[in-house]
């Protein structure tokens, strides 16, 4: 197995949505974004650029690691019917990274840039919750799809490195969401809705 190539792709994930939320803590904290590129709005669009080629890097390591990886598959060749269960997981693989792109593109389209890449840090605020698919049915869709994407690559590919670090990709989103984005989201929110409230009673 080629160690080092899955460590730095498994560093990769983590890092990428850690430096992120550190970013947009502190734009919330100190607006230190808005103030160097003179509105908010810039502000968002400039992490948006950063997530955005950040993640196509993780995705470039990640590839890499299942390369180097190639010898460790999910279905190794000995086994019996092997090329036919590799084809059926290939078609599996397939159906799975369309669901999964499904949910990004779909989740992508309801919020919309802002939306998408955490303006509410900014202040830019959504008027409302978003209920509609996938949202309706998925509390993560865009964070779900991802990982859905990785595992699909894994089968298309029959690496178990890829299944190992798509497994890595969803702990840590699972972190991510349970206790960085959404706790601070919500708090956003609530302070948002409270400092509505209060300029009423004005």
């Amino acid at each position: 197995m080629h160690t080092q190539s899955a460590i730095i792709a498994a560093v990769g994930i983590a890092a990428s949505p850690t430096i992120w939320n550190i970013i947009a803590q502190n734009e919330y904290r100190k607006h230190t974004l808005e103030r160097i590129l003179g509105s908010k709005y810039r502000g968002c669009y400039a992490l948006a650029a950063w997530i955005f080629f950040s993640s196509l890097y993780r995705d470039y390591l990640f590839q890499i690691a299942v390369d180097k990886n190639a010898g460790h598959a999910i279905i190794p060749s000995s086994v019996k019917n092997s090329e036919f269960l590799i084809g059926m997981m290939k078609k599996a693989g397939v159906a799975v990274m369309g669901a999964g792109m499904t949910l990004v593109c779909s989740a992508y389209y309801r919020l919309g840039v802002t939306g998408t890449y955490l303006g509410d840090y900014f202040g830019i605020l959504m008027k409302e919750r978003v209920t509609a698919f996938p949202f309706s049915h998925f509390n993560d869709p865009m964070y779900l799809g991802s990982t859905m994407s990785f595992l699909a690559i894994a089968m298309m590919q029959n690496s178990s490195v890829g299944v190992a670090l798509s497994a890595w990709v969803h702990l840590v989103y699972w972190v991510s969401t349970n206790h960085y984005e959404g706790p601070f989201t919500t708090k956003i929110y609530q302070e948002a809705a409270a400092a509505a409230k209060e300029k009423k009673t004005e």
